[in-house]
């Protein structure tokens, strides 16, 4: 016996408002292109691996540090700035719900509905002041009311990310010294970027060549500028 049921698929969507996922691809990116350029200069300027471990823990600390910091105030920034916009649309709506029934309705009726459905949808819509909340600022700012951010979990997701991105480029010098830990940096350094851009491309269902390809050459070239210009400062001050 044939079955005609139909099977409805949900359609989901990814967290992209709370900004703790973004933090934490960046944060990796940045922490793993910067300290390995960190290295590679200090590396070709320094004769000593205890000056690389150094800077490179330094960088690490540092950078995880300013991330974080910079991470947390920017998403807060951004939370109060909703929150208040918030605030603003519901007094209106209190205050004023014919005037912001109309102006829902021009929205729809702006998409192809007709007029007075669009009046009955706006209607229905303001019936309920927490549903009303939730589509004018889907619809006028284009947010999620209940998903403003979180400026911790963000800045602490930036924070670990940039730290295990920074420390992978360092763990030769650990091991190892010389040339051979130079190498081995930018081994590490090259194939966590191409892992990155890996990432990168499953999450936002993009090429993994291409974004793989991408994360490489930029760290490639970080890596590239910083080494010659620690050469250039080491031949100078040596």
């Amino acid at each position: 016996m044939e079955d005609h049921s139909h099977t409805h698929m949900v359609h989901q969507h990814r967290d992209v408002q709370g900004g703790a996922e973004r933090a934490a691809v960046f944060g990796v990116s940045d922490g793993l292109v910067s300290n390995v350029a960190l290295i590679l200069g200090v590396a070709a300027a320094a004769e000593s691996s205890s000056s690389v471990v150094i800077a490179g823990l330094s960088g690490l600390l540092a950078g995880a540090a300013s991330m974080a910091a910079g991470e947390y105030v920017s998403m807060k920034a951004q939370t109060e700035l909703i929150e208040r916009e918030l605030d603003r649309e519901r007094e209106s709506l209190a205050k004023n719900p014919r005037a912001e029934t109309r102006e829902l309705a021009s929205i729809y009726e702006a998409r192809g509905v007709a007029p007075e459905q669009a009046r009955e949808i706006a209607s229905a819509v303001m019936a309920d002041p927490d549903v009303a909340l939730e589509v004018h600022a889907r619809e006028e700012l284009g947010v999620d009311p209940d998903e403003t951010g979180n400026p911790i979990a963000a800045s602490v997701a930036s924070f670990f990310a940039f730290a295990i991105g920074a420390i992978l480029p360092l763990l030769p010098w650990f091991f190892t010294d010389g040339t051979d830990a130079i190498v081995y940096s930018v081994l590490v350094g090259l194939g966590a970027s191409a892992a990155v851009g890996v990432a990168l491309a499953t999450f936002t269902k993009r090429s993994m060549f291409r974004t793989a390809a991408r994360q490489v050459l930029l760290a490639a070239a970080a890596c590239a500028v910083t080494y010659g210009a620690g050469s250039l400062l080491g031949s100078t001050v040596l």
